[in-house]
């Protein structure tokens, strides 16, 4: 699906950068149109994840979506984002931010989007969850999301879809949500590295997924968005390959003191 393609009567969609002809995260492009179900499916995901975050009263939520099925790494969700509110008063209305994998190649861009195309992406299952961030965290977060510089400060276009989470080669899409977090949250955190260390200090612990030597040498074969050299040789060949998660992301937020609450599953 091309975020241009979205018309006017759902939510238009607008980059942080430069447009670019397609966008998944960690997915090929899919040039099919979408069919009237998943327009259906995907708006009212949309609608109910709106309504909920309207209940909240919050300015500042981290977001995902089940994008692809990872169950078999344990896990529930694939794709973060921030959604924030935009404008004050009645009409105000909820945006995201997010990073996005350009039709499975190397690199990578942010996008700015309303919650319907976030949803528009023929996720494997219909379902989001949603933590709500501390007041301190929100206040930190709500300039940052709204302006395009600050927003891409700590961005990364180089994309490895496992990207190591203590090093800067590449940049994976929950890898970019919790670096802004924690360069929000540290003024102090200039750069990419500072912002890992400012995460390594509070706890945060990525997820290790188990990838033997014919898994590895088939990723990095087959797809452009997948690589191992930034991983430190000892844990590569023991086979224990560390990155960025949704769920290590949401376990961690519960765990520092974060999250006002644990996450919030919508469905329609």
């Amino acid at each position: 699906m091309k975020p241009r393609a979205l018309g006017a009567a759902l939510v238009a969609a607008t980059m942080l950068v430069a447009l670019t002809p397609a966008a998944h995260a960690g997915r090929p492009c899919d040039e099919q149109p979408l069919s009237v179900d998943a327009v259906q499916r995907g708006m009212a995901l949309a609608e109910a994840t709106r309504r909920a975050l309207d209940a909240t009263g919050a300015q500042v939520v981290m977001l995902a979506r089940a994008g692809q099925d990872l169950s078999a790494y344990g896990l529930r969700w694939s794709h973060l984002g921030f959604a924030y509110r935009e404008g004050d008063g009645p009409g105000s209305h909820w945006r995201v931010v997010h990073k996005l994998n350009q039709c499975g190649t190397p690199q990578a861009a942010l996008f700015r989007q309303g919650l319907g195309p976030f949803f528009l992406d023929r996720p494997f299952r219909y379902e989001a969850a949603f933590v709500e961030l501390n007041a301190e965290a929100q206040a930190r977060l709500l300039p940052v999301l709204r302006d395009n510089t600050a927003a891409a400060r700590l961005h990364e276009p180089r994309y490895n879809m496992l990207a190591y989470p203590w090093a800067t080669r590449y940049q994976q899409s929950n890898q970019w949500a919790l670096e802004t977090l924690a360069g929000a949250m540290d003024a102090d955190a200039a750069t990419r590295a500072q912002a890992q260390a400012w995460l390594q200090l509070r706890g945060y612990r990525p997820t290790v997924l188990r990838l033997g030597p014919l898994t590895r040498l088939g990723a990095n074969a087959t797809r452009a968005n997948v690589a191992f050299d930034d991983h430190p040789n000892h844990k590569r060949f023991s086979d224990q390959i560390e990155t960025v998660t949704v769920d290590s992301i949401f376990d961690w937020l519960a765990r520092s003191g974060l999250a006002e609450r644990t996450p919030v599953r919508v469905t329609p």
